[in-house]
């Protein structure tokens, strides 16, 4: 009678296997993050840009008014490509009363996006 050597097993143990698992998850979650993180960064870009549209236009449009902005807040809104902003006009006087300073800031729901400066004088 001849005695034969059991064979090894072939295949994975549930060790391996559950870590060959918890690599793969670790890895698709990182990756999950970093595609969240570019989204939020391109959502951001573009609000950004969104509300240096409003600001500027707001600016403008007091540079181009032929009256000198009387000092004082108010507010107005702007809306660019489909998102309702508002900015907020802040006029002060400088030391010299021929200047006005005009400050122009962005909101999304309260939130402040964007503040541009600019200096208006007397024509």
């Amino acid at each position: 009678m001849k005695l034969e050597l059991a064979r090894p097993a072939r295949g994975f143990t549930l060790v391996e296997v559950l870590v060959a698992l918890g690599i793969v998850a670790i890895s698709l979650i990182a990756g999950f993050e970093a595609s969240a993180a570019l989204t939020r960064n391109a959502q951001r870009q573009s609000d950004a840009l969104l509300a240096q549209l409003c600001a500027e236009n707001t600016l403008i449009k007091a540079r181009l008014s032929k009256q000198f902005p009387g000092v004082g807040d108010s507010s107005e809104s702007c809306d660019q490509a489909g998102h309702s902003l508002s900015v907020n006009i802040t006029v002060r006087p400088t030391l010299n009363p021929s200047f006005r300073r005009v400050d122009a800031q962005v909101l999304d729901a309260g939130i402040p996006i964007l503040r541009l400066s600019t200096v208006i004088g007397r024509i």
